[in-house]
């Protein structure tokens, strides 16, 4: 008997044990509300808690209902000057009849070379994207969506249509500011895209392939990216990566993230196809807010410079200047009139922080002091042989001076999609003229709409007036205004040539 009680009571105790137990797991149950999930979770998906404290798949239907108000389609309509003759160099001259080069060059070609070309208007139009950031109907899109169109038309979500004015545009950045007549419209705010994360939920929203209010998401796949996609001398590049789905069309549209705030303006792909194919590149909005605010109150983007050429810390540059680290942005050169020189910074330093945040790209100095006016002052932590030495530095502008810029000094050549160079003494005299303009690059602008020029091309004259210098260039633009003619030769060719456009 004795045993059969010991055997009862030890199952006794251990059905008490069982039923707390029991109890126990329900009571977990139920503070964590597994009981409310219907259905299977998929492994791998994410999840979040509800304001009821259930934990429930994650949705984007909120935040996509609060932003595609504010993104709008945006069509630009380019009129373009096609010219129906070619001018065949004079070394083709000495070899073939001019009934020869015409069977070759076809209908385009012209026997005498000073017959005037004629012009055939052709239409481009393009079609993108925009983000509506204040309600007085400013709205931020990219810089190649809107440069040198001749109209401008930005279409809602809720379909209503209206005619956009530019109110200012940065090629360095690949962003520009448009305004529409129209108030109380919703807006996307901004925020601090130095705090989003690699990993985190983004959206992309725009218009790809015409197909209006798409919204895709993603996360930040990587950030300080520098993709050599911007044409400009002075390009800053430090996008954020993301994998949300991005096409042709969704240019200058948001990212946001899930509270709905503007982390970028998207921009562009990296694709062998021309499609998505799981690269996408958005303009972070820390840049974004400082370029809108420059085009608000200047009409253009005051820059400050370090005047430092710079190039990244690896493995291998490590290695072969014999640095003590392998991250972080190398000086190579100093220019002229250098504020980071004048500060104290020398060739061979190593700039490791700006401002006490960590700096390990070119891409990551160049968006931090792209954020920044002539006249900022800067603290940059610099390793220099192991060592690590501060410096503060004041920012200059293009032309070496610590004031803000001006804007007729800054933006004609901006307009004209052309970059200059002055010819040195010893070319000048080469050529046999007294000095000169070369063009070093053509950009998107009045040049690339209006005429025919050629990189290489020497400004002589304008408007019959000789120019030697850059400054005296822009100075006779900007008073000018109106027609323009320029004339000049190209190094490697006989005669002179004239240019003719409309600079307003």
């Amino acid at each position: 008997m004795k045993k059969f009680g010991l055997l009862l009571l030890s199952a006794a105790i251990g059905s008490a044990l069982t039923i707390g137990s029991f109890s126990l797991l329900r009571s977990n149950e139920k503070t964590l509300k597994i009981e409310h999930i219907t259905g299977t979770p998929v492994v791998g998906a994410s999840y979040t808690v509800t304001k009821d404290g259930v934990l429930t798949p994650l949705q984007f239907t909120e935040v996509s209902k609060k932003v595609m108000d504010a993104v709008v389609h945006i069509k630009s309509t380019r009129m373009l000057n096609i010219q129906h003759s070619q001018e065949v160099p004079s070394p083709f001259r000495d070899f073939f009849r001019d009934d020869m080069l015409k069977d070759f060059f076809g209908p385009y070609f012209h026997s005498n070379p000073q017959e005037p070309r004629q012009n055939t208007p052709w239409t481009r139009i393009g079609s993108g994207s925009g983000v509506i950031i204040n309600s007085d109907g400013y709205i931020v899109t990219n810089n190649h969506m809107v440069q040198g169109a001749d109209d401008i038309e930005v279409g809602l979500h809720d379909n209503r249509m209206y005619k956009a004015k530019v109110i200012g545009t940065d090629p360095t950045t690949d962003l520009a500011l448009i305004q529409i007549k129209e108030k109380n419209l919703v807006y996307i705010p901004f925020v601090d895209s130095d705090k989003i994360e690699v990993g985190e939920w983004v959206l992309a929203v725009g218009n790809p392939f015409n197909l209006n209010s798409t919204v895709t998401a993603g996360i930040v796949s990587a950030k300080g990216r520098n993709i050599n996609i911007l044409q400009s001398s002075n390009a800053i590049e430090s996008f954020i990566q993301t994998d949300a789905a991005i096409n042709p069309g969704n240019s200058g549209g948001a990212l946001v993230d899930l509270k709905g705030g503007l982390v970028g303006i998207n921009t562009a792909i990296a694709s062998p196809t021309g499609s998505y194919s799981g690269y996408g590149f958005a303009i972070p909005s820390n840049i974004v807010s400082k370029v809108v605010e420059d085009l608000m109150s200047f009409g253009f983007v005051q820059r400050g410079y370090l005047g430092i050429v710079i190039r990244n810390v690896d493995g291998n540059l490590a290695k072969e200047k014999d640095l003590e680290l392998s991250e972080g942005v190398y000086v190579d050169s100093l220019a002229g009139n250098s504020a980071a020189a004048d500060a104290g910074i020398k060739k061979g330093d190593v700039i490791v922080k700006v401002d006490n945040a960590n700096v390990k790209t070119t891409a990551e100095l160049l968006e931090t002091v792209g954020r920044h006016r002539p006249g900022d002052k800067l603290d940059l932590h610099v390793n220099r042989n192991g060592k690590v030495k501060d410096f503060t530095v004041t920012l200059r502008n293009a032309k070496g001076d610590a004031d803000l810029s001006k804007k007729e000094t800054d933006q004609v050549l901006v307009r004209l999609g052309i970059e200059l160079e002055e010819l040195s003494a010893k070319e000048a005299k080469k050529l046999d003229v007294s000095g000169g303009l070369r063009v070093r690059k053509i950009n998107s602008g009045l040049i690339e709409r209006q005429t025919s020029l050629k990189e290489g091309f020497i400004i002589l004259q304008v408007n019959g007036k000789s120019i030697n210098s850059l400054r005296e260039f822009e100075d006779y633009l900007n008073r000018k205004g109106g027609g323009i003619m320029l004339s000049g030769i190209y190094e490697n060719y006989p005669g002179r040539y004239y240019y003719a456009f409309g600079l307003d």
